[in-house]
């Protein structure tokens, strides 16, 4: 069986040279098309305020734009316009594969081409990011449902330039913007503290919990778990492989079913919450996140094992514990502060793990309500 070093070295051999994954996302377009008033004033209210109205719906723009900064632009004879009367887009429907060999030519002859799918969506939004790939031509998709516009902002995970959204119902704003801003919170790095283990102890049986995401992790990533909101630990992902084990990059053995585990929003969930469809943030050593889908959950009774932490803070009489407990088991580990000259350790099983081991701690407010951090007094222990 690997000893401790042995994992910790396989771990680090893995890590990539650059530690810098971040890939440079344009912001997207979302142009409204509505002459709903509530509409127009949730999206204004968001950032969004380029309209669009058809040729004879100028009045009603004359009246929008008294009553809020907004762009408006019109629509006419397959081409949009500005109020100076610019062309801004060209407007092809897509509902063959010949139009779409067609929608080739448009590149190049305006800023922005707008797109109408009329029957394929999926594989046309794909097809169209590869061909506009490097182009200077932005291409938005009309949707009238959040799930259409996510589906066109991720095709091929480049997505489209941006979405131009048909709709009537100001719900649809406000879903949008919760993507948007789940999007955006993956480029928030979390800060993330060097805690020391203060205590390990076996603790008898219970219902663990696995969970297996749609995604692969590296070494260095897993998911944010604590039996207190108020502190989560760094658990990492089955990524390694072992003389018994092969490994499995997708999945972490997360702990029982009583535990808090981050998700989008800054939120938590308990473990025994998580299921297939929902989403878990996915965090590194440095403190970068990204969102993952849950792809199935696993509960079994296994031997667990208490493990409490405190913080490293000089001069501190902070004697706050953070706790979590785990599957007593070789695969299963905490990621640990990269530190040069101590075995380059990012990770460390739980079976050899003892105090005085340095590992990542997420420390955040202690009292939830659904999962959602409220300002109340309240004792965990």
């Amino acid at each position: 069986m690997a000893s401790r070093d042995q994992l910790q070295a396989k771990c680090q051999a893995m890590m990539p040279s650059s530690t810098n994954f971040e890939i440079y996302d344009p912001p997207k377009a979302v142009w409204v098309w509505t002459e709903k008033k509530d509409v127009m004033t949730a999206a204004v209210e968001r950032g969004w305020n380029t309209f669009v109205f058809s040729s004879h719906s100028r009045k009603l723009a004359d009246e929008w734009s008294s009553i809020a900064m907004i762009k408006p632009l019109f629509i006419q004879e397959g081409e949009i316009f500005d109020s100076e009367n610019k062309r801004i887009a060209i407007v092809s429907e897509i509902s063959c594969p010949e139009q779409l060999e067609q929608l080739q030519l448009l590149d190049g002859q305006a800023e922005n081409v707008v797109i109408s799918l009329m029957d394929w969506q999926v594989i046309p939004a794909e097809n169209i990011v590869a061909v506009f790939q490097g182009s200077q031509t932005k291409v938005l998709a009309i949707g009238k449902t959040p799930s259409e516009a996510q589906l066109f902002l991720e095709a091929l995970e480049q997505g489209l330039s941006g979405v131009v959204l048909k709709i009537e119902d100001s719900e649809v704003i406000l879903k949008l913007k919760e993507y948007f801003d789940r999007r955006n919170e993956v480029k928030n790095v979390l800060s993330l503290v060097k805690a020391t283990v203060s205590q390990v102890q076996v603790a008898g049986m219970g219902d663990r919990v696995c969970v297996d995401l749609c995604t692969l992790m590296r070494p260095g990533e897993g998911l944010l778990v604590g039996s207190y909101a108020r502190g989560l630990l760094l658990v990492h992902s089955e990524c390694l492989a072992s003389s018994y084990i092969s490994s499995r990059p997708f999945r972490v053995n997360a702990g029982p079913v009583h535990a808090y585990v981050a998700v989008p929003g800054g939120k938590t969930c308990y473990l025994s919450e998580l299921q297939s469809g929902k989403e878990v943030i996915v965090v590194d050593l440095n403190g970068r996140q990204r969102t993952a889908v849950v792809g199935r959950v696993k509960i079994e009774t296994r031997p667990l094992i208490l493990v409490e932490a405190k913080l490293q803070i000089d001069d501190s009489d902070d004697k706050t514990k953070y706790s979590i407990l785990l599957q007593n088991a070789e695969t299963v580990g905490l990621v640990c502060p990269f530190q040069v000259g101590k075995h380059n350790m990012s990770a460390i099983p739980v079976t050899t793990l003892k105090v005085g081991d340095e590992v990542l701690l997420r420390v955040q407010g202690g009292a939830r309500h659904t999962g959602i951090e409220i300002q109340e007094f309240i004792i965990e222990k």
